[in-house]
């Protein structure tokens, strides 16, 4: 089978970063659903997560899966693309077809950990180079979930006039030593793996697999909650009536957590989520704009709309909280709820009807 080409651009300009350098040549993949309006005022941008990409509708070229957000993006759902054009964009610093590690550098190779490091903010300028290529002034508005939550809020902080309506669920303005430190056992799980050759395991025979699917393992774990996990699996054992006494996956949260580990391996790059990972723990809107939130969002036109979900402790409610009373304080329009879900964080992404009628209201009130 021919390798899959993702849909992508170049932006004409090179890309000044965050961290100091420059990266030229960027390439941002993307996919588009919906129509375009002639007045190109109805554009919906949706920002991916961590481990997402630009198929937020469509099938995954590469697994074969539904689009991650196929439940809330398409005709007639809350994300209306009979109504809106839709626009999803792998991130840089990704693997799905947007410069990262993985691309090629100036001298043909791959850059490995020569790439810079990134921050949200520059994932935001490379997704603010395609509106322009795009000739799209002003987003009908701006939604993310999770990083796609902290990329939605980083817009609205950064480029105020780029969108009229800014929707961010279970996500935070900065990132929390918690968020960091789970981070940082995922990354040292990857780089501790001896196939990963200092970054450089591009064109060898082995890639570091083990290391990559324990620290997937970690983070799923917090993407998930406590109930959730007892009521799906408690303490069952997987395929036995007894326990091993080994140290095989006897219980099915192990084997679940398993599965999860070895199948992502298989569609992402290891140094896409080092540089990831990275690039959620430098957030924080209020160090980028003098220390205080409120200062990111003054003067701002648009209009914001939180939701967070109970039962999340990755980002939990008291972090959109704090983002509403920020916005508040500058007398930005906002609206914001804390929806019942028994999911944990993934719960943005799973069956909670209420968080369809919120999206839906929000969007085409």
């Amino acid at each position: 089978m021919a390798a899959h080409q993702p849909r992508s651009i170049v932006l004409p300009q090179p890309l000044a970063l965050d961290g100091g350098g420059v990266l030229a040549n960027v390439r941002i993949a993307y996919e588009t659903y919906g129509e375009l309006s002639a007045d190109r005022s109805n554009a919906i941008l949706v920002c991916h997560a961590l481990t997402g990409d630009q198929y937020v509708a469509s099938t995954h070229p590469l697994t074969g899966k539904p689009g991650w957000w196929e439940r809330m993006v398409g005709p007639g759902k809350p994300i209306d693309t009979d109504r809106h054009q839709v626009i999803c964009a792998n991130v840089i610093g990704s693997c799905l077809g947007s410069s990262g590690p993985a691309s090629a550098a100036p001298d043909g190779q791959p850059y490995a950990m020569n790439f810079p490091v990134i921050t949200i903010r520059d994932m935001v300028r490379g997704l603010i180079g395609l509106l322009e290529e795009l000739g799209i002034e002003q987003l009908h508005a701006v939604v993310g979930g999770s990083m796609g939550g902290m990329q939605a809020l980083s817009l609205a902080a950064n480029f105020p006039d780029r969108a009229a309506r800014v929707l961010a669920i279970a996500t935070t303005a900065r990132h929390s030593a918690q968020n960091i430190a789970f981070h940082e056992v995922g990354r040292q799980a990857i780089m501790a793996d001896p196939a990963w050759h200092a970054g450089a395991y591009y064109g060898h025979d082995d890639s570091p697999g083990a290391g990559f699917a324990v620290a997937r393992m970690a983070a799923h774990i917090t993407y998930l909650s406590e109930e959730g996990l007892t009521e799906k699996f408690g303490r069952r054992l997987q395929d036995r009536e007894t326990p091993g006494f080994g140290f095989d996956a006897d219980f099915q949260v192990e084997s679940y957590l398993r599965y999860q580990g070895s199948g992502f391996t298989r569609r992402f790059d290891a140094n896409s989520y080092l540089y990831i990972t990275r690039a959620m723990d430098y957030f924080d809107i209020a160090g980028e704009h003098g220390g205080m939130l409120a200062d990111a969002f003054k003067g701002t036109p648009a209009r914001f709309c939180l939701v967070s979900f109970d039962t999340d402790w990755l980002y939990p409610t008291a972090e959109s909280r704090h983002v509403v009373h920020a916005l508040n304080a500058v007398g930005a329009p906002v609206s914001f709820v804390e929806l019942s879900a028994p999911f944990g964080h993934d719960s943005f992404l799973l069956d909670v009807p209420e968080l369809d009628r919120v999206v839906a209201g929000f969007l085409n009130g």
